[in-house]
């Protein structure tokens, strides 16, 4: 009889050497790393998804909006098994599914291809949305979007609404690296708050402060977290 060896887990300290394993000209180093520790402590203690219930209805969703640089998502994804770690060194090669943005129809685990910045978030409010009209209302729905995203005028009519309806399953949050466009009078935050949502703002780098204000009650309210990290420098 035969047994097969079990797999190692892996753990935030692995990321980095799977991050390094993808390699290329287009990488856009501090839109991924920008978004690593916000995204293992979703995947590590919050979202209620695994390679095993991706497909139920009842699963968390994660919509990954600042799609750029998805070498931080790739690599969660692989140390929560979604995908082989084998695969991150074809990272951005011709037939990968690895691709310089991820691609729901090749990337296991993926909810919805990236693009244009400022989409995540009106496709995460429709999620919500349509997850409620289905009676749907235990599912969270998250979705991760950048603070530049927020030059897109989508994205301040998404708030809007989602605010307006009282989505209180839908999570949004927001990378403060500085680079956007514009600012915001009173912080990135307040653009939520004077739409109704439920807000905090946290050190993006400080994973107990994340789960925290990941998992603060906002009855019948949406809920943003504004993760604020180092200021984006050019390369």
């Amino acid at each position: 009889m035969t047994t097969e060896t079990p797999a190692v887990p892996y753990g935030f300290l692995d990321l980095p050497r799977l991050m390094a394993l993808m390699t290329g000209d287009e990488k856009h180093g501090p839109a991924a790393t920008s978004t690593l520790d916000a995204l293992w402590v979703l995947y590590d203690r919050v979202l209620r998804v695994t390679p095993e219930t991706a497909d139920r209805q009842d699963r968390d969703r994660f919509l990954l909006s600042k799609g750029h640089g998805p070498m931080a998502y790739y690599a969660v994804l692989a140390a929560k098994g979604f995908l082989p770690a084998e695969l991150l060194p074809s990272f951005g090669s011709y037939d990968s599914p690895l691709g310089h943005h991820p691609d729901r129809l090749l990337v296991p685990g993926a909810e919805i291809s990236s693009g244009s910045l400022g989409h995540g978030l009106p496709l995460a409010v429709g999620t919500a949305l349509g997850l409620r009209a289905q009676g749907l209302t235990d599912p969270a729905v998250w979705v991760l979007i950048g603070d530049a995203e927020f030059d897109e005028g989508s994205n301040h009519e998404a708030v809007a609404f989602a605010g307006a309806y009282g989505l209180d399953r839908l999570h949004v949050v927001a990378i403060d690296n500085s680079s956007a466009t514009h600012g915001w009078r009173g912080g990135m935050a307040a653009r939520f708050a004077a739409e109704g949502w439920s807000t905090e703002t946290v050190d993006g780098r400080d994973h107990d402060a994340l789960h925290r204000a990941f998992t603060a009650p906002h009855p019948g309210r949406p809920h943003a977290v504004v993760a604020r990290v180092e200021p984006k420098t050019a390369a």
